[in-house]
């Protein structure tokens, strides 16, 4: 068996002592879509704080959208 190289981050951890004990499928699909939410929420905020950084508006949404940003490799 291969041993872990990276150590488990504080929420691995804390995720780890939620599921040791048996969870409905209801109870699990409810934990995963708080996660989802809350991670969500963490990045839109923080693209809310870019935004506001700089200074874009509404106009400089609509040329994001209309604009090729994928680079080939």
């Amino acid at each position: 068996m291969e041993t872990l190289q990276t150590p488990l981050t504080n929420l691995q951890l804390e995720l780890l002592k939620v599921f040791a004990r048996p969870v409905s499928e209801p109870d699990l699909l409810e934990i995963r879509r708080m996660l989802a939410k809350f991670f969500a929420e963490k990045a839109m905020n923080l693209a809310d704080e870019a935004w506001e950084a700089q200074g874009w508006t509404a106009e400089d949404t609509e040329r994001l959208l209309r604009e090729h940003h994928r680079k080939t490799a």
